[in-house]
């Protein structure tokens, strides 16, 4: 399977309202659902100068010659977008954060999530609750720190408050098709974030992640080899399914994760839900807040 590295809009009434996110941090910046057809195609001229020109990604629906990465899913799911209104007169480079969000009735009517590709969902679709799919997130390389990325996660948390979601769920990945070379943060995530067996997720074509035994590993340079993502969903207590699925088209390895908020302790619901810049602020947080640019 071709997949990008990792969302026409119908924003719902339950549309969440980012303006109360917005006095603690520059207001340059704004944070809002996709509404029009120039706002999707915004975010997707961003996904292909973040997933296709710096990171090489391609895809049977990618549009090079009009600079857009695209799939299938886009007209039914929601996209949460950061726009920056200072930026370029170009109106479609002012987006420059996004982020896929694909509720369960959303995938329902659809007939699938995009993860149904690589995971078996049983377990979540079990549960009976509201879930959301989590995609193509991405930053613009020059807004990969600071207050822009922190207005972002707020925005998430906004929708996930008004849709009443229950579990968060979705795909990062490490680069690379070797899961020898990232055998510490594997096992590291199996040995240490390994979701309860109810929720725990399984690859359709299961690479192990517990290639070293829980003792030998140091935490310190497990973290460090971490995508900003991954380590993102960690600080929101996330857990891991237990085998990664290592994608040789694309040349990744991608781990399962999942957020469940019916259990997210105190101190991980405030991170979540703050709406005031700290010294912790998840700005390696949201793919392509540091070292990495997508997922």
């Amino acid at each position: 399977m071709t997949r990008p590295p990792a969302t026409n809009c119908d924003p719902s009434a339950e549309t969440p309202a980012p303006e109360a996110a917005t006095s603690a941090v520059p207001a340059r910046f704004q944070v809002r659902l996709a509404e029009t057809e120039a706002d999707l195609r915004a975010a997707q001229r961003l996904r292909y100068r973040v997933f296709v020109e710096e990171l090489g990604g391609d895809g049977p629906m990618v549009d090079h010659a009009a600079r857009l990465e695209r799939d299938a899913f886009d007209p039914v799911a929601d996209h949460l977008l950061l726009i920056d209104t200072e930026g370029s007169d170009e109106e479609d480079s002012r987006v420059v954060g996004a982020y896929r969000l694909l509720r369960s009735d959303q995938a329902a009517a659809y007939g699938r999530f995009y993860s149904d590709g690589e995971y078996d969902l049983a377990a979540l679709r079990a549960t009976g609750v509201s879930l959301l799919e989590l995609g193509r997130s991405c930053v613009d390389a020059a807004h990969r720190t600071g207050a822009g990325i922190f207005l972002l996660w707020n925005g998430l948390a906004d929708y996930v408050l008004a849709n009443g979601i229950e579990i968060l769920f979705g795909v990062a990945s490490f680069h690379g098709t070797d899961p020898g070379t990232i055998a510490l943060p594997l096992s590291w995530l199996y040995h240490h974030h390994l979701a309860p067996e109810p929720l725990r997720v399984r690859s359709r074509k299961p690479q192990r992640m517990d290639l070293l035994p829980a003792g030998a590993l140091d935490r310190r340079a497990a973290l460090s080899s971490m995508p900003g993502l991954i380590k993102g969903y960690l600080r929101l207590g996330g857990v891991v399914g237990d085998t990664a699925y290592v994608d040789q088209e694309f040349n990744t390895t991608d781990v399962f994760f999942i957020v469940d908020t019916r259990t997210m302790s105190d101190r991980h619901r405030d991170f979540f839900t703050r709406k005031s810049v700290a010294r912790d602020a998840p700005t390696d947080g949201i793919a392509g807040a540091d070292e990495d640019a997508g997922a």
